[in-house]
């Protein structure tokens, strides 16, 4: 699919994977494309790729990507100002952190992953990427039926594509049990939404990331990464934002890649 000229929505577009994203596809020439990010520094992230590319194609958008409202003004005002919303990469998430249980040393009493926490990171970064990536899928559906056009015919060319983050800790990782948990089920869902999405032209893929150089994976602390994360990883080093959105051009760019993409840099998890 041609990535000229589209328009696109990237949430967590303010920073790490995200914003290099937005960045990727400005450059490569999208018509528009929403900067979808929970802070203030969305409009600071819209400049910085507006002035990247000498022209205004990235808009900010402020707020928090599991309100339903939200999600609902940024795809009616991407609509309304600049057309269809054609491609999506859903790439807000979080991490909280912890082993599933742990007892306590002194006490000698088992402790167990929070609710809370766990409810909070699926709300995140399983539930909301879902219903921003079926929201695309329903309004291109609607100007298609409203065109009268009924099933997708491959001579149309692809009419959409979504990109979910993923991550290689779906493989499974200590200490990220609500993490894992979200990223194993985006796979799931990216493989039910694109049988059902193609009768509308719409793909759906899954990127895996390795441990990239993000804010997220730096707050792990410099000693962390150097003895847990680095010798467990082939090309010696974290992987760079722009590779992994690269990679998802890629994957928006080239329909005969489809499923899932593992850009991990060759780490493997120690036993």
């Amino acid at each position: 699919m041609e990535i000229k000229d589209r328009v696109a929505i990237v949430t967590g577009a303010a920073g790490g994977i995200g914003r290099a994203v937005a960045l990727e596809l400005a450059q490569r020439g999208v018509k528009a494309i929403a900067i979808v990010d929970l802070t203030d520094a969305a409009e600071i992230a819209a400049e910085q790729v507006n002035n990247e590319v000498d022209a205004k194609v990235a808009f900010p958008f402020q707020g928090d990507v599991t309100d339903e409202a939200f999600r609902n003004r940024v795809f009616e005002t991407m609509k309304k100002e600049h057309g269809t919303v054609s491609i999506c990469v859903p790439a807000a998430g979080i991490t909280r952190d912890a082993l599933a249980v742990k007892v306590d040393r002194e006490t000698k009493k088992a402790n167990v992953y929070p609710l809370e926490k766990f409810q909070l990171v699926v709300n995140v970064n399983l539930i909301a990427p879902i219903y921003w990536a079926m929201h695309m899928i329903a309004e291109i559906a609607e100007d298609r039926a409203q065109r009268g056009l009924k099933k997708w015919d491959s001579d149309e060319g692809v009419r959409g594509t979504i990109v979910f983050i993923g991550s290689v800790s779906s493989q499974g990782n200590k200490g990220q049990v609500s993490y894992a948990s979200t990223k194993a089920g985006l796979e799931g869902a990216a493989s039910t939404l694109t049988k059902e999405a193609i009768f509308h032209g719409i793909r759906c893929a899954v990127v895996h990331p390795g441990f990239t150089d993000t804010p997220m994976v730096r707050a792990m602390g410099e000693d962390y990464i150097e003895k847990n994360i680095l010798p467990d990883t082939q090309l010696g080093r974290l992987i760079q934002p722009k590779e992994i959105a690269e990679a998802i051009c890629f994957m928006i760019s080239n329909s005969a890649v489809s499923g899932n993409l593992w850009a991990d840099a060759g780490w493997h998890p120690s036993a």
